[in-house]
């Protein structure tokens, strides 16, 4: 790293992130983007309902994940070697090109199936590049002793999202059908566009190219020698393919099986969605946190043993206050994890790194989903969330062997 970046990494920052005006512009572009993923994901579904039988439909909602899942980690080579700040903007544009362009063709024909698989499988193209990009973009729009703080409100974006998307995507189904809804998703992409390209953004440093298998060993060379990066995304992984299955399959599962309905279900994911807002907040307002790896291991073994009790909970109100201990203390954990991970990584290696840390999330986590209903099936939900719970508590327990994690602080 050359002077003037090493520099520029650990200088002060001007203002706090959710004070700056660069920052805040970003964060409105990637509300706008997640929002207009999540109205795109409702369009899709409901649109496939209307055209094909519900195993068709599975199998529609999947296509997306398949190229997602296999080409993630080149999306991090492209991300380090033409920069994060192009890769966004470009695959920003294609998604909102790709579905306004579905948009017409759906209000103007019935073409079937075949065109929303067809959407799908190129809308999970684009994601594998644009999800590496933009995880890789925080430490280029702030300094270190920020990243806290900005994760903080990217988790915050998240938890919006997740919450206004679905509730527009239907209204736009109800008002205009597919096509609307492909159309307001389409919109909100291209609201992100003009804000990503008025954002500053760090230049790209310059590294001396290679062809992209060997960028690609490379970057999973550092993540695996790394004393703190390495360490924190295997932590990481095991933490996803631990809490993934009872989070968004065993809740189900276990409202039904204790006979809560589908409102109980409501409550408990409600609650957890509360909790993380609240963990979130905390770090956006909090910005750094003193001994922010043993805060980091601390949480993370907190938030498996609150969802490995919400499996053992009798009462709908327990279940409740759990899930709310679980996502306030996950909330606190992941962003902690994410802002030590991208302020030891080099800038170099940000976009690789953040696939790695995608394809776990994204494309091998779900793999847990089966064997998580299978194993509930046979067994009941109790066991199974406690067993989940002990695979997430293995990514705290090995790290709080390691000095490097136990001792890692924030600038």
């Amino acid at each position: 790293m050359t002077a003037s970046a090493a520099t520029a990494r650990t200088a002060p920052a001007a203002r706090p992130a959710h004070r700056d005006g660069n920052v805040l512009r970003w964060l409105t572009a990637y509300t706008a983007s997640l929002l207009g993923d999540s109205v795109y994901f409702v369009a899709l579904g409901f649109a496939a309902a209307k055209a094909a039988p519900p195993a068709q439909v599975g199998l529609v909602m999947a296509a997306g994940a398949v190229p997602r899942a296999v080409l993630m980690l080149g999306g991090g080579v492209i991300a380090d070697r033409f920069g994060p700040r192009l890769v966004v903007i470009g695959s920003d544009t294609v998604r909102c090109a790709l579905i306004l362009a579905a948009a017409g063709t759906l209000a103007l024909a019935s073409p079937g199936l075949w065109l929303l698989v067809a959407v799908a499988l190129a809308f999970g193209v684009v994601d594998a590049l644009f999800m590496p990009a933009v995880g890789a973009l925080p430490p280029r729009i702030t300094t270190p002793d920020q990243l806290a703080r900005l994760q903080g409100l990217r988790a915050l974006t998240v938890r919006l999202g997740t919450v206004v998307g679905p509730p527009a995507g239907g209204l736009a189904m109800g008002l205009g059908g597919a096509a609307a809804a492909f159309g307001v998703a389409g919109l909100l992409f291209a609201t992100s566009v003009p804000l990503l390209l008025s954002t500053r953004i760090a230049p790209q440093p310059a590294v001396e190219r290679a062809p992209a298998a060997r960028e690609l060993r490379d970057g999973l060379r550092y993540v695996r020698r790394h004393r703190l990066v390495g360490p924190l995304v295997l932590s990481g992984a095991l933490c996803e393919l631990g809490l993934v299955g009872p989070l968004n399959v065993g809740m189900v599962l276990l409202a039904d099986e204790r006979g809560w309905g589908a409102a109980g279900y409501g409550w408990i994911i409600a609650a957890f969605g509360a909790g993380a807002a609240a963990g979130a907040l905390l770090l956006a307002v909090r910005g750094r946190i003193r001994r922010a790896g043993a805060v980091q291991i601390g949480t993370l073994l907190a938030g498996a043993a609150a969802v490995g009790s919400i499996g053992v909970a009798r009462s709908l109100a327990a279940a409740a206050a759990l899930a709310l201990l679980a996502g306030l203390v996950c909330g606190v954990c992941g962003g902690l994890a994410a802002a030590l991970i991208q302020t030891a990584t080099a800038p170099a290696y940000l976009g690789r790194v953040t696939s790695v840390m995608s394809l776990t999330g994204f494309g091998l986590a779900p793999l847990a989903y089966p064997l998580f209903a299978t194993a509930t099936g046979a067994v009941g939900p109790s066991p199974v969330f406690l067993a989940s719970a002990a695979v997430a508590a293995l990514g705290g327990a090995f790290t709080l062997l390691l000095p490097a994690v136990r001792t890692a602080e924030l600038p």
